[in-house]
């Protein structure tokens, strides 16, 4: 429980690193949805962990979540610490996704598949990406530490570190030195491992 109130506090600096908007902790505890999301996430997918019947009620509390807040995260999905998604209505992640730490992403992102079949389906993405309003990535793909993809991408193909997506289908380039900054300042946040569970 100490780790989960730990994380949480982590969870709320970070809300402030990433949005201007943000006012005091309490009040973002109470109205960010995205934070909503990935509280109810991480207890979600420690039962879908557990397997069994336990994953039935990861996928009870995945679906109620989803209606509270308009974002679907699939319980099997596995994400790192400093999560964040900026407005949140319509995001989806999907059961085999992989989420790194420091990722942000906006409204209407799909984190989706392109198969039916029962394997690694869906997207990894690497520490420091950010991904643009109503970007879609589809596939097995690996999108590599520190890339930004823009709003309404839809990215098939995997991304080399430092790189930027934009277009549709997307295309790739490096960034320019210029654009390399650091997404977070880690003074904010306390030392630890793990995905934040």
């Amino acid at each position: 429980m100490f780790q989960f109130l730990e994380t949480m506090r982590e969870d709320l600096r970070n809300a402030r690193n990433h949005d201007p908007a943000a006012r005091g902790d309490a009040e973002n505890a109470v109205v960010y949805s995205g934070l909503h999301a990935i509280w109810s996430h991480r207890i979600a997918h420690r039962f879908w962990l557990r397997g069994g019947a336990w994953k039935g009620v990861a996928r009870i509390q995945a679906q109620f979540t989803r209606f509270l807040t308009g974002i679907e995260i699939h319980p099997g999905a596995t994400i790192g610490r400093r999560f964040f998604i900026d407005h949140g209505m319509g995001v989806v992640i999907g059961e085999t996704t992989e989420i790194g730490d420091d990722v942000m992403l906006y409204h209407g992102v799909t984190l989706g598949g392109r198969s039916l079949a029962p394997v690694k389906r869906h997207p990894t993405i690497c520490d420091g990406v950010t991904v643009g309003a109503g970007a879609k990535v589809l596939g097995p793909v690996i999108i590599g530490e520190r890339c930004a993809i823009g709003a309404n991408a839809v990215v098939t193909h995997d991304a080399p570190p430092d790189s930027i997506l934009t277009g549709v289908p997307a295309e790739v380039r490096h960034r320019k030195p210029e654009e390399c900054k650091p997404l977070v300042d880690p003074s904010l946040y306390v030392a630890g491992d793990g995905d934040g569970i």
